[in-house]
């Protein structure tokens, strides 16, 4: 059975591509899970990569938070000139960030076709990445589930994982079921990036997304999607409209995400029976990077 997807603003551009998911590495996926549960998410079962890593999701519709955990760092593939090595990608950025929103996943309709146009635009030249993995149903069955992968690369954003994501086997991945969570939570509404010149980044930016309609704004750069929007923010802009600090990492990073709930009143009475103290600012609920293992997490009325 499938999540009901909410009714979201639709990008001009319809090659534009969506939201998919973001990645969010840990040092201790259990620790992290219940971080999320706390935060009033519903956290899946543990899922095993076929290069090592382990994962759990965050499910809403069409769109999901990937905890991942590395066990075992020393065994992750290697990368190469043409090879894009996901579990060692997100090792070194453990190494050099800590705990955080490691990457960003857009929806893919072609991976090969994408990797064709990263490659032509300058920010490719990766294979497109194939693999399966078993995954578990709400009712504890197991499953497989297939995806393709099409990387692409900001020169200028060490720090910075981008891929789109054919999601191969989408019945038995998205379940209601697992899209209820306590919060209220019932769509993404935007990813945030920071970088010191958000400019800098629009070509990538545009390139990546399939956008044509990045727009400039007094905080950066906006881009609208099929599936939330892609925001990049100044540092300046970012503690502004988030508190704390800004990571200070070279080129992009991928510091928050922003949700949509049907009750803010009721996210809020949620995430102070828990125990947090989120700040509201300009009409957001915000939790991290403290409290929530090096990201910010948001809330916002529908």
């Amino acid at each position: 059975m499938l999540g009901c997807v909410p009714a979201m603003t639709e990008s001009k551009n319809p090659m534009t591509r969506g939201l998919d998911h973001v990645v969010h590495v840990v040092r201790d996926l259990a620790a992290a899970a219940a971080v999320y549960e706390r935060l009033g998410f519903q956290v899946g079962a543990e899922n095993v990569h076929p290069w090592g890593t382990k994962n759990r999701l965050v499910q809403l519709p069409r769109f999901y938070i990937e905890l991942l955990w590395i066990p075992q760092a020393a065994k992750l593939p290697a990368p190469s000139p043409r090879f894009y090595s996901f579990g060692a990608f997100n090792r070194e950025y453990l190494q050099a960030c800590g705990e955080g929103l490691s990457s960003l996943a857009l929806q893919s309709s072609d991976p090969r076709a994408e990797a064709a146009e990263f490659e032509r635009a300058g920010f490719g030249g990766f294979e497109v990445l194939d693999f399966a993995r078993m995954a578990k149903r709400p009712d504890g069955r197991e499953t497989e589930v297939a995806f393709s992968l099409a990387f692409a690369r900001d020169p200028a954003s060490p720090h910075a994982g981008f891929f789109t994501c054919l999601q191969k086997t989408p019945e038995r991945i998205w379940f209601a079921e697992l899209q209820r969570h306590q919060n209220g939570a019932n769509a993404v509404s935007a990813a945030v990036l920071v970088a010191d010149n958000p400019t800098d980044h629009h070509i990538f930016l545009e390139a990546f997304s399939g956008a044509r309609d990045v727009r400039a704004t007094s905080l950066g750069l906006r881009i609208e999607t099929p599936r939330g929007e892609i925001l990049v923010y100044d540092p300046r802009a970012f503690v502004d409209a988030f508190g704390g600090e800004a990571p200070k990492e070279e080129g992009l990073r991928l510091a928050a995400l922003v949700f949509q709930v049907g009750d803010l009143a009721a996210a809020r009475k949620w995430l102070e029976s828990s125990g947090l103290a989120p700040r509201y600012l300009h009409n957001r609920l915000v939790i991290g990077p403290s409290g929530a293992r090096g990201a910010v997490i948001a809330f916002e009325s529908a």
